[in-house]
C-alpha cells in the first residue's frame, strides 16, 4: 500500500528537569498511545518555538515555564505514517506543580530519574536522547541531563 505523501510536520517537546529527574506522561489517543512523553504539541502559524513550549507546558501540564533553553531537533517517521521534526526545549525552572490537564490526551505526569526513564518512550522522546548521549551538554553550570 502506498502512503499518500505528506509534509513533514513540526513538534515542539518540552523536557521539563527538576532534581536530576524528568517530566514525563504515558500518552493516549492518536499517535504514540501507551508511550511515555514529555509535554508538547504542535508549532502554530506565527508561533515562536519558545512561545509554543511555554503555551504547551501549560496547556498540559498547568506549569509556567521560567526558563528556556533549546535543546536539540529530532527526525522521526511515526506509527509508519507520520513524519515529524520535533525541537527540543529545556525547562528546569518553573511554577507550580504538574497537574494533568488534558486527561484525554495523557494517563498523568510523573518524574523520573534521568537514568531510570520509563518504556517504551516516544519516538522523539527516545530520540532526542540518542543525540544528548552522543553530544552531551557541556556547560560548568548544567541543570539539565549531563554527563
Amino acid at each position: 500500500m502506498v502512503l499518500e505523501q505528506q509534509r513533514p510536520r513540526i513538534g515542539v517537546g518540552v523536557a521539563v528537569i527538576k532534581d536530576g529527574k524528568m517530566l514525563l506522561g504515558k500518552r493516549k489517543g492518536a499517535h504514540g498511545a501507551g508511550e511515555w512523553s514529555s509535554p508538547g504539541g504542535h508549532l502554530e502559524f506565527g508561533e515562536t518555538v519558545e512561545e509554543c513550549a511555554e503555551r504547551e507546558l501549560l496547556e498540559e501540564t498547568g506549569l509556567k515555564a521560567l526558563s528556556l533553553q533549546l535543546g536539540p531537533w529530532v527526525n522521526d517517521i511515526i506509527d509508519n505514517d507520520k513524519h515529524y521534526v520535533t525541537l527540543f526545549v529545556f525547562v528546569d525552572q518553573f511554577e507550580g506543580e504538574p497537574q494533568l490537564m488534558e486527561p484525554h490526551k495523557c494517563e498523568g505526569w510523573e518524574w523520573f530519574e534521568w537514568h531510570a526513564l520509563p518504556s517504551p518512550l516516544f519516538a522523539p522522546v527516545k530520540s532526542m536522547l540518542k543525540k544528548i548521549n552522543e553530544k552531551p551538554h557541556e556547560s560548568k553550570n548544567c541543570h539539565l541531563p549531563c554527563r
